[in-house]
């Protein structure tokens, strides 16, 4: 099997397809490109667009190859050269299930076949797979071309030799790889923020706070010490000298409270329109590019820093 992936094809062009195409062409790869709405193609154009500074900006590079995007109008002319396949279709098991079997039937045989998916089960979307050893999760998160996190995730017929491979392609884009030991609903990081999902969804559906509230809470309090170290390292410092011994010891017994609710709230109109009307607020009237500019240029120069003290603390 060759360890050289220069081609690759990238199913569905949402906000998650788009984000992998720009990561794929600032690291010069050939990327064959598929989505049944064929107007994605000028959205498409357009967040590269809006994105090229940032990501001139955290890459180092001068330019990039336009000529490196291909779109094609069937899926059969977008997989058949590539090494390797990112499929970011709708989070939908019917939807990825065809298009997972669609995929593996004109793949090449030793091509690598990732799903992009935020939690869905690999052995489920990969039931009608053909030749499902090479296929896995790779689960990015937004915008993928800049952070640098991704979960790889095997199903239960999945190769090691195949998420090695997978492994080194994403680092060999500037990634850093979590091999995930098995499959599990929602993977890691989304099972974590899907819990505080819930609970920021009962404490704005009872009133007690706004959305800006709730998002100044993270911003200017745990959000700010996990961009560097996460909730363990994070618990280990809050235990003194003595470290996670002390703090399990203290804080242990607080776990009985019923602090939390766990069950999600009914997404009720009322809650939605909470939601809503909370968050066009704190937008202020900019528009989604306009508030992702800024996020852009915070997270390149939180990433830079980060490095700087990643260094010391692993």
């Amino acid at each position: 099997m060759s360890n050289k992936i220069t081609k690759v094809a990238v199913i569905g062009t949402g906000v998650i397809g788009t984000s992998w195409i720009i990561r794929l062409l600032w690291h010069n790869k050939k990327i064959f490109i598929f989505d049944r709405d064929r107007k994605q193609k000028l959205k498409v154009i357009k967040e590269i667009k809006r994105s090229k500074p940032f990501a001139k900006s955290y890459y180092k590079r001068k330019k990039i190859n336009l000529k490196n995007l291909i779109f094609v109008n069937i899926i059969k002319e977008a997989v058949k050269e590539a090494d390797l396949i990112q499929e970011s279709v709708t989070e939908n098991y019917i939807l990825k299930t065809k298009t997972m079997k669609s995929i593996s039937k004109n793949a090449k045989k030793n091509a690598i076949i990732s799903s992009s998916t935020s939690g869905l089960l690999p052995s489920r979307i990969y039931s009608q797979c053909k030749n499902p050893e090479r296929a896995l999760v790779a689960h990015p998160f937004n915008p993928v071309y800049l952070l640098p996190g991704v979960e790889l995730v095997p199903g239960k017929k999945t190769k090691l030799e195949y998420m090695n491979k997978a492994k080194m392609f994403y680092k060999s884009i500037s990634m850093y790889p979590l091999m995930i030991k098995k499959e599990l609903p929602g993977f890691l990081a989304n099972r974590l923020q899907e819990a505080l999902w819930r609970e920021a969804l009962h404490i704005v559906n009872d009133g007690y706070a706004s959305t800006e509230d709730l998002d100044r809470a993270i911003e200017d309090g745990p959000g700010t010490r996990w961009s560097l170290m996460g909730i363990f390292l994070t618990y280990h410092l809050a235990g003194g000298k003595a470290g996670m011994k002390h703090l399990l010891e203290q804080f242990g017994p607080i776990l009985k409270l019923p602090w939390t609710k766990l069950k999600a709230p009914t997404l009720s109109k009322k809650l939605s329109n909470r939601l809503i009307a909370g968050t066009k607020k704190q937008a202020k009237g900019r528009s989604v590019d306009k508030i992702s500019n800024l996020r852009d240029e915070y997270l390149i120069n939180l990433l830079l820093m980060r490095k700087k003290f990643e260094k010391k603390l692993r």
